[in-house]
């Protein structure tokens, strides 16, 4: 991996997490639509759309591709290096490095949100200790979190992670806030999603 480079730290106190996966593995289910190189162009653009979103607060990517670090470097992110973890443990522990650095708040964005334009609005400085869940449309699976880095809060992404996501915010005693939003929520991972992907 490569020396990652600090977006240096947001005087609010918040950093913004974009996991994102080896672009050459990324979008399988496109197979049917997209060859592998035209997936993997894909993956790249979707992921670079989100870390501009994230703009003006620092943004670390969390990886554990060579390939997709180095890009990240690139792009002026931070590299949260998490070999050999699944994506639930990999955003955990880069949430945990965050809290360390004495960050109090992450927003966790998946990297394949085509129509994603801005996340710093999902803070409310008024309320530290919220929990804010952005679904994706069908409100099954979680494009956005926002939550309290020492909260202890535990992922648990895949199919129905929407409702999990809830329910860990409850058991934590979080207050909870639900922003659907139709930008956030349009994430891509069947032929049919491809429809709002701008200039394919």
């Amino acid at each position: 991996m490569p020396e990652p480079r600090s977006p240096g730290p947001d005087p609010a106190g918040v950093a913004v997490l974009v996991p994102v996966k080896a672009f050459h593995q990324a979008k399988l289910r496109l197979a049917a639509s997209l060859d592998a190189a035209a997936r993997a162009a894909l993956a790249e653009r979707m992921a670079t759309t989100v870390l501009a979103a994230a703009s003006p607060l620092p943004v670390w990517v969390v990886c554990d591709d060579d390939a997709v670090a180095s890009w990240a470097t690139a792009a002026g992110a931070g590299v949260s290096w998490q070999p050999g973890r699944g994506l639930n443990d990999a955003v955990g522990a880069a949430v945990a490095e965050q809290a360390a650095a004495g960050v109090g708040r992450v927003i966790v964005a998946h990297g394949d949100l085509p129509l994603a334009r801005e996340l710093s609005w999902l803070v409310d400085p008024a309320t530290p200790d919220e929990v804010v869940l952005v679904p994706d449309r069908r409100d099954d699976g979680t494009n956005v979190a926002c939550i309290p880095t020492a909260a202890g809060f535990r992922f648990a992404y895949g199919a129905g992670s929407f409702g999990r996501h809830r329910a860990e915010a409850a058991r934590l005693g979080l207050p909870l806030r639900i922003t659907r939003d139709a930008a956030l929520g349009w994430d891509v991972d069947v032929p049919d999603d491809l429809t709002a992907v701008p200039d394919l």
